[in-house]
This record gives C-alpha cells, structure tokens and sequence, in this order.
C-alpha cells in the first residue's frame, strides 16, 4: 500500500529564492536536484547519476555533430612531460599557475609518515593535462608526413585539471570533464575554416539542444586561448544578468607544429608547417542550463536534454488500486517508448504522490502523468508540466492550476510528443526574451555606470577603441569584460554603425558586447 515513509518537504523553501541570493540558489539546485556535490578532494566534484546522465546526453549530441563533420576519436595521455608544455611559450605561461606537478612516482613510510619516496622522484616531472595541444602534437609529428595525412580530424573526451583556487559546482573545479577537438590542415584557410566550423557547431548545439541563445564572436588578444593566433567563442546569458563563455574554437597558426616539429611534404615537394585548431567545451555546460532555464523549485531541462522526459506516478490507496494503476503505466510507458519518448515509472512504496512530484520537479522532468483509480475509470490521464511561459498579470496559483490537464487517454497520449517540442521552444523563447529584456545600446561612460551598478546589469552593446590597460580600468571600475568582438550578423540593427568609444572618445568602427561573467 502507499503508505507515507519518511517524506522531504514538500514547498518552495527547500530552494533560496533566485531574488534573494543568486549564488546559494544556484547550490540549492544542484543539489535538490540531485546534479553533483563536493567531494573530500577540495575543489573537486562528484557527479551523481542524474547529473551525469544530462553529460551523457549532451556527450551523443555533440559526439554526433563531431563526427557528422568528420572528425574521429581518439585518447591520449593524462600526463605531459614538463619539457613539452614549455615548446609554446605563450602556452606554459598561461598554464603555469594552474598546473598540478608530479614529481615521484611512489610513497614510502618515514618517521611513522607516508610520504614520497625520495629514491622515486622522476628525472623529468610530469604535468596532469591542463589541455593536452602539447602531448597530441608530439603524437602528431609520427602520424604526419605528406599533404595526403591532412586534414588530420581528432577529438578526445577527457578530463582535465586546472588547479582553481576559486570553484563553484560545474562552472570552475580543479578537474572537469570535456571535450578537445585536434586538427591539423595544410593551409591556414582551411584551419581558419575548421575554426570557424566547429564554433557554429557549438552555437547550433546550445540554441537547438540547450535552449540557450548565444551571441559570437572572437576574443580579444588579452583573453585568447594561450598560444592561440585567435579564439571564437560562444557567450550566453545567465538570469541574473552575467556572461557565461560556453564554448571557444581556437585557430593556432603554426606555433604548436613549430614547437613539436611537425612537417609535412606539401604538392610542391616542400617541408612545410602544418596549421593547427582545437577546439572544446566543458561539464560547465551544466551549469549554463541550470542557470538560463531552472526556477525557485528547482532544476529545468530542455526535453531533448532531459535523461528522463515523461515520469509516471501510480496513485493507489489499496494493493488492488496499486496492481490496476500500476499496469495501466506500464502499459503507458510502453507506448511513450515506442514513440521513442524517455519514461520511467514512479511506483515506490512509501512514499506519498506529492513527494514524488517534489522529488522529479526537481531533478527538471519536463512532463509527469499522474494515474489514479478515477482515471482508470474515466479513461484519462493527467498530464502535468514542469514550467509554462507566464502570462501577464498571472498569479503563481493561476499558474499552477494551468500546468496540469486532464485529456482523454488516446488524445493524452498523442499530445507528449508536440508538448515536448513545444516546451523546447518555448525555452529557447523564454531565454531570448530574458536576454532582451537585459541588453542595452550604451553610448556614455555615465549610461554605462548607472547600467551596471545601478540597475544589475546585463549585456552591453558598447563602442569600444582601448587598449588592454584600458580593458583593465574597465575592469576595476565596473567588474566587466569584452565578452567578444561579435560577427558582424550578431550586432543588432539598433547598435550599428561607427561612434566613439565609450571611455576613450576616440573614433570605433563597431561595437563590442561587454558584461559582468563567470
């Protein structure tokens, strides 16, 4: 019988209201929705199995596109010799402070203290890969020989580590999980190309699959990947108003095949450098979602990122009421499945309806079928959504009442499909509208003051002509950026144009995005 065990609260309060405190909502979220928590190694994650299992998905996604533009897996190796990150100057530098050094291979017992052995220490240390451009490339140099070995198309997924000393679950840890696309070209046009394509390949992925609206762009020479000639770059916009940078392609020129040697016999009979990218995106993807679409009940999920799409929860008072409505969503989930939707069934003993609605709301189930005794005999299913797009001047009651239908099983059944398309979109829409309702045309130092520190903040379109002693002044005084200097298609129509940059006065040609970031 379903009889109540120990049950979790089941209200709002559980979660700190997004209005109260940003960052401890954010924590909250994780959490309620069981995504990943701290682990004994300080700054280091556990990722749970649901917070996993939206890695996995965006994994397939993106693993897909990968492939469909031609690229293949491959693995190479956690530790780099220290004389390899050193080939790139520019590279070592800025990695340096961030790099975790192994300098022995075993332990031994001293004085009642395990502690390195001194007779195991390395004759060269070992760096654990911060990015692993300098270790492919060495791999590089034996499979390249001749034009016919390009383009050369990799990509690996790994982990990595770089030692933050400031972390936050999934947006900065010391070690995370991503991807790292490799390639290697005989001209620079075509790695400008390859740059350029695998840039539109994550924007694709973020506003078709995230349902986050992105803007590009190139960075500027201070916030380039180190080593890199340039670096694309993908920014979106959190609720509470920051950039998040969720995606960067890099072309490299020829510094990392100059530093590992790598040469190849091009038509003509020549030796000659070949051209590099790469290219890459992180778990910090999660924390993107969590931050664009989630509310102050928990975790939101685009459908074509949710693990688990449709929940459906037996109601039952008796074992005869538990066995009817348990099959009935079997029999449901069986054609949810065969329509290719993602379903599980919530039939737990102990545990009260409403704390399995509290419990999938928030792990971000987008859609969730409630099946009792009374719709067992009217021939219908309740069918209740996890978010609807506000209308105005709605009540969070009216609302409420609004996300859940009752519909004729067979029209309830057809309808999770197009529901789930549409709650897709309507994410997509929702974020674009939260951006908008953000973003500002500034012209004035003054304008751009009382944006920031006067009314929160957002995406700032700004003439820009400084230096890089400039971009930090911008820095000090306001906490901003130049989140990149977009395409020319990403500058709305009301912000084109030649003006005078804003802390300079001094002639620009257009206009870069600024804000506060992650």
């Amino acid at each position: 019988m379903n009889k109540p065990a120990n049950q979790p609260k089941t209200d709002a309060a559980a979660i700190t209201p997004r209005s109260q405190d940003y960052g401890q909502w954010y924590l909250d979220v994780v959490k309620k929705g069981s995504l990943a928590e701290h682990s004994p190694v300080r700054g280091c994650m556990v990722i749970r199995p649901h917070g996993y299992a939206i890695w996995e998905k965006m994994q397939r996604e993106l693993d897909d596109r990968f492939k469909a533009t031609g690229h293949e897996n491959a693995y190479f190796p956690l530790f780099i010799p220290l004389s390899f990150l050193a080939q790139e100057e520019k590279h070592a530098s800025g990695f340096a402070k961030e790099c975790a050094v192994i300098t022995h291979h075993r332990l031994k017992a001293i004085d009642g203290a395990i502690v390195p052995d001194p007779a195991s220490k390395l004759e060269e240390p070992l760096v654990v890969r911060p990015t692993s451009e300098t270790i492919i490339w060495a791999q590089y140099k034996n499979w390249i020989k001749s034009y016919r070995d390009l383009p050369l198309l990799i990509n690996q997924w790994a982990n990595v580590v770089r030692w933050e000393m400031r972390t936050r679950l999934f947006l900065r840890t010391a070690e995370f999980l991503w991807q790292e696309g490799h390639t290697a070209h005989a001209t620079e046009a075509e790695a400008l190309e390859e740059t350029s394509k695998m840039l539109e390949v994550y924007a694709d992925f973020a506003e078709n699959i995230m349902a986050v609206p992105v803007v590009k762009g190139h960075k500027t020479e201070g916030e380039r990947f180190a080593g890199a000639l340039d670096t694309l770059c993908i920014e979106g916009m959190m609720q509470d108003g920051k950039a998040l940078q969720m995606g960067t392609s890099h072309y490299l020129g020829q510094n990392f095949s100059k530093g590992a040697d790598v040469k190849f016999q091009n038509k003509a009979g020549q030796l000659e450098y070949v051209y590099a990218t790469s290219w890459g995106v992180s778990t910090r993807l999660i924390g993107a979602l969590i931050m664009t679409h989630s509310d102050d009940n928990g975790l939101v999920l685009p459908p074509r990122l949710a693990p688990i799409q449709v929940v459906i929860v037996p109601i039952y008072k008796s074992d005869e009421e538990r066995a009817r409505t348990v099959a009935e969503a079997k029999a449901v989930a069986a054609e949810l499945k065969a329509k290719g939707v993602a379903v599980k069934i919530d039939d737990r003993e102990g545990m009260m309806p409403g704390a399995k609605y509290y419990e999938w709301e928030g792990k971000g189930v987008p859609l969730r079928i409630e099946i009792g005794p009374k719709d067992l005999e009217k021939g219908s299913l309740c069918i209740a959504r996890r978010f609807l797009i506000e209308k105005p001047g709605e009540t969070p009651d009216e609302l409420k009442r609004r996300r859940k239908v009752f519909l004729p099983r067979a029209e309830a059944i057809a309808s999770i499909v197009p529901t789930l398309d549409a709650m897709q979109k309507e994410l997509l829409e929702r974020a674009r509208a939260m951006r908008a309702a953000r973003t500002r045309v500034i012209d004035t130092i003054e304008e751009y003051e009382k944006f920031f520190k006067g009314e929160g903040g957002g995406f700032a379109w700004v003439h820009w002509a400084g230096d890089a002693a400039q971009e930090e002044e911008m820095a000090k005084r306001f906490e901003t950026s130049i989140r990149c200097i977009p395409f020319p298609d990403q500058i709305p129509a009301e912000a084109g144009g030649e003006g005078k940059c804003i802390l300079t006065g001094k002639p620009s040609k257009s206009r870069v995005l600024m804000s506060k970031s992650y």
